[in-house]
């Protein structure tokens, strides 16, 4: 059902016994980060800090449980969403043959139609109270990590539209604060902000921008979802809550935006304007995006309820609530997908350690050689699926959500040499381990139950080393090694994990390689990863996060032999000639806002304590910079 506002939502929040109030003050600059990433990570409620410096209660957490995510929703069942909204488009393009189809595709028109949004001439909730003079400081923006460039506005719907066609977006771009009225839009080069932006440059006009936070919860939710351009991200709010949502016109431009939003901030961007820089900013990626020129938003009015909230997320090492947005899009748009692109997929899923476009497994319904192949081929160049890193497809009866049963399907079903493909292709623009801004290698893997005519004369061997097998370290014993693990899949010791420091030696990674080459037949793992020897060997969710994050699928793997990869995901700044781009530092807190939320943390009223997490991950931080112990 839908919420009249982030204070509705709130009250169902609390009564779900969802919600964790908090009155002791935490200061958006870096200590309410710190105290999210604690819950967050371990699970917790939604976070409502009455007390941070401004009238504005702030929002953490919201999305950040499947519960909460489905109460967002309005439904007990995401699959089921995804479910009904195939079915409104198989009726609107089934054949509609005879009087029958065409009833039928009429009442999916009318379904559809009774969910478009409606522009009211009244003012809104949304615009309560009005700040003709904005002052973006009244608002409790905050700073995530140390090393942030300043503060950031994490949760916004940016709302443009075309200044031709005048079809709207409504995308998430996060602002940073630059002063009173001006803040940078970081809207990236691929996305639908950026393209109306590259059309209002043609017209010499300035570009009319309106950023709404909060109001319904879903409009979030729906500002990520993965639509084809000049599809209206409300009407999908609409579908969700069912109910249409009411739109109301600004008060210093001709944008218009939700009358139930809690805070609306008004203004324009100048395409005739020079860039300015923007950022760093701890990113969802784990690493901290490199600052990089951005237009300038300038604020020309404020406007929100009078019980207004202010919403906000935060980002960084793996897992945040971020997992559970993405979770709601797995399950949503699988069967549009399926309509749309693929018939054969059955299902789809982003790993968390892959922060949504570093991985991608796809499970298909295989009927012919090749249709691995020719999955991978086609999602490629999908919409945002163009951003995958990784993909895999596999076939039959495995769940690809249980991974040490999908590791088993992937080890007996692929042979690296003949089932790997390569190529390059866009990449997500806070991917950093492209030589290429937002360009890159990417790898797709076919691993489906393979007919006759897939095999390709090479032989997966199913006899693998058993524990009697000779001791690694006697080959593994050259001092660029740092240390391995083994790991069994099924029984067998399938894949090795390496620790290697390539600032001490450059070309360890290629030596390590040629070593596992030599020595094959007495060490035959299927997968290798190399990692930086600060990674924690027995942690395999950071140990993925490392892998998928820190290399580049075409230049970093090395065949040890058809059946055997080896994938390296170090450090590339160390290696031989350096690295073509800035490489960025992991995300982590600092000392003294670590010290400070440990001192108030019984006054926050949870019922435990619970350590600092950048406590752990504080060796991946590259030469001590960004520590928790700077």
């Amino acid at each position: 059902m839908p919420y009249s506002g982030l204070a509705d939502f709130i009250t169902r929040l609390e009564e779900a016994g969802e919600l964790h109030r908090t009155k002791t003050f935490a200061d958006p600059v870096l200590e309410i980060a710190e105290i999210t990433d604690r819950i967050v990570k371990t699970g917790g409620l939604a976070l409502l800090f009455e007390n941070n410096g401004t009238r504005f209660p702030v929002l953490m957490n919201a999305y950040g449980s499947e519960r909460r995510m489905s109460m967002t929703l309005g439904t007990d069942d995401i699959s089921g969403t995804g479910e009904e909204l195939e079915k409104v488009f198989n009726t609107l393009t089934g054949p509609g043959d005879g009087i029958i189809g065409r009833i039928k595709s009429l009442k999916g028109l009318l379904t559809i139609a009774g969910y478009i949004p409606v522009k009211t001439g009244k003012r809104g909730r949304c615009q309560q109270v009005i700040h003709s003079k904005p002052d973006l400081s009244i608002l409790p923006v905050l700073k995530c990590w140390p090393h942030d460039g300043g503060r950031f506005i994490t949760l916004p719907v940016v709302n443009t539209y075309h200044p031709v066609t005048k079809k709207t977006n409504a995308g998430m771009y996060r602002l940073q604060v630059f002063g009173p009225d001006i803040a940078g839009m970081h809207w990236h080069r691929h996305k639908t902000g950026a393209s109306h932006y590259e059309e209002w440059k043609k017209t010499g006009k300035k570009m009319p921008v309106s950023v709404s936070l909060g109001g319904d919860p879903v409009y979030a939710w729906c500002a990520t979802a993965p639509l084809p351009e000049n599809i209206d991200e409300y009407i999908l709010a609409g579908f969700l809550r069912k109910k249409r949502v009411k739109l109301v016109k600004c008060l210093t431009n001709d944008v218009y935006v939700p009358a139930d939003a809690d805070i609306v901030i008004e203004g324009y961007v100048d395409p005739a304007e020079p860039l300015v820089m923007e950022g760093p900013f701890g990113d969802h990626t784990g690493f901290y995006s490199l600052a990089d020129l951005y237009p300038v938003f300038h604020v020309t009015c404020i406007t929100h309820a009078r019980d207004a909230v202010y919403p906000a997320t935060i980002v960084g090492i793996p897992p945040h609530e971020d997992a559970y947005l993405a979770m709601a899009t797995e399950k949503i748009f699988l069967s549009p997908m399926k309509l749309a692109i693929q018939p054969e997929i059955v299902d789809f899923h982003m790993p968390e350690p892959g922060v949504a476009h570093n991985l991608v497994i796809v499970k298909i319904k295989k009927s012919f050689p090749g249709q691995g192949m020719k999955v991978i081929s086609s999602l490629s160049g999908a919409g945002q699926m163009m951003f995958s890193k990784y993909m895999v497809v596999v076939s039959g009866d495995v769940d690809i959500r249980n991974y040490r049963e999908l590791a088993t399907h992937v080890f007996e079903n692929t042979a690296p040499e003949r089932d790997f493909v390569f190529t390059s292709g866009p990449m997500d623009v806070l991917d950093h381990s492209s030589d290429s801004f937002s360009f890159g290698g990417k790898a797709g893997v076919d691993a489906t139950v393979k007919l006759p005519e897939e095999t390709g004369g090479i032989a997966i061997s199913n006899t693998r080393q058993e524990s009697s097998a000779v001791d690694p370290s006697v080959i593994l014993n050259a001092p660029f090694v740092k240390g391995f693990r083994e790991y069994q899949v099924n029984g067998m010791k399938e894949m090795l994990i390496i620790g290697t420091d390539p600032s001490e030696d450059p070309a360890s990674v290629a030596m390590i390689c040629s070593l596992l080459k030599d020595n094959y037949g007495r060490l035959k793992y299927r997968l290798v990863l190399v990692v930086d020897h600060t990674v924690d060997l027995d942690d395999l969710y950071i140990v993925a996060w490392q892998i998928l994050g820190n290399s580049d699928p075409r230049r970093d793997h090395c065949f040890i032999s058809p059946d055997s990869i080896l994938i390296d995901g170090t450090i590339k700044l160390y290696r031989p000639g350096g690295f073509s781009r800035p490489w960025p530092n992991v995300v982590c807190s600092d000392k003294a806002t670590i010290e400070s939320v440990d001192r108030k943390w019984d006054a926050l009223g949870f019922d435990s304590f619970i350590p600092s997490f950048s406590r752990k991950f504080e060796r991946l931080v590259r030469n001590g910079k960004d520590t928790a112990s700077s």
